[in-house]
């Protein structure tokens, strides 16, 4: 497609002030984060002797490194189980011809609509009634369920793309329904199971309602939910709050900018049409 070349520039401006936009806040917060502890950051003013050392200061005031293991912890519980789920599910609703699958799917569908929110006083009940409260179980098995409409529907729209032929081929060569599914499907929707990762990934360590609600110690909770108890007791200590608050979200940026590739890889190759 050939643009003029007013269009060139226009579009080059956009991307510029959307980059600068998404930009802003992370600056703000790192020029805030570097000023001397006890002061009041004002603007974008950037400090003339930078104090490198509140992020080591806030990493030892919000005990991150007990932190980081209880988020790694959740993420191993969620994450795994929640993408193999879906992906077999995606087959049978993709790939399979699964009595009443367009109900389940429909069913599925309808959960997309079901916000966080409208059910987290039903699961601190649950969650208590099971003698899982203030424990990561409480965290890791609403994400499983709440993460499948989402899944399920990813996976099925790749799986719905992929030629059924390749799937009668391998029958006509002898493959099980099971063979069909690890040495076949699987292998080509690489692409969609790892951007699915890295969405399930990023959510789970942000993951910051149901760690508030449902787990009251702060070391058994993602790094996102213990913002809230860091907050609490630095709140008036806005430069060791914001260098905490990077911190936390360091790794989720340096995951995405690790895997890009493969998550956009999954959208040119149409994983979420359907």
């Amino acid at each position: 497609m050939n643009l003029s070349r007013r269009e060139q520039v226009i579009g080059r401006a956009f991307l510029i002030a959307l980059i600068v936009v998404t930009l802003l806040p992370f600056v703000s917060m790192l020029s805030a984060a570097l000023q001397p502890r006890g002061t009041v950051p004002s603007g974008l003013e950037w400090p003339s002797d930078p104090q490198w050392g509140n992020f080591a200061d806030a990493f030892t005031a919000a005990n991150m490194g007990a932190l980081l293991r209880s988020s790694l912890l959740i993420v191993a519980g969620v994450v795994p189980v929640s993408v193999l789920i879906a992906t077999m599910a995606g087959f049978g609703l993709g790939q399979l011809r699964v009595p009443g699958a367009r109900l389940v799917f429909g069913l599925f569908l309808l959960g997309l609509t079901l916000p966080f929110e409208a059910v987290v006083t039903p699961l601190y009940y649950q969650m208590q009634d099971l003698g899982l409260l203030n424990t990561r179980w409480a965290i890791i098995l609403p994400l499983i369920g709440l993460y499948m409409p989402f899944a399920v529907f990813w996976m099925r729209a790749h799986f719905t793309n992929v030629p059924v032929e390749l799937s009668e081929a391998a029958r006509v060569d002898g493959s099980s329904t099971w063979q069909l599914f690890w040495r076949v499907q699987v292998p080509l929707a690489r692409p969609a199971i790892a951007s699915l990762t890295i969405l399930m990934f990023l959510w789970t360590w942000n993951q910051f309602l149901l760690a508030i609600v449902l787990v009251d110690d702060a070391s058994k909770r993602t790094m996102a939910g213990a913002l809230g108890a860091f907050q609490g007791q630095w709140g008036t200590d806005l430069v060791l709050l914001c260098a905490g608050s990077l911190l936390i979200l360091t790794p989720t940026l340096i995951v995405f900018l690790i895997f890009q590739r493969q998550f956009i890889k999954a959208l040119i190759q149409g994983s979420v049409k359907g």
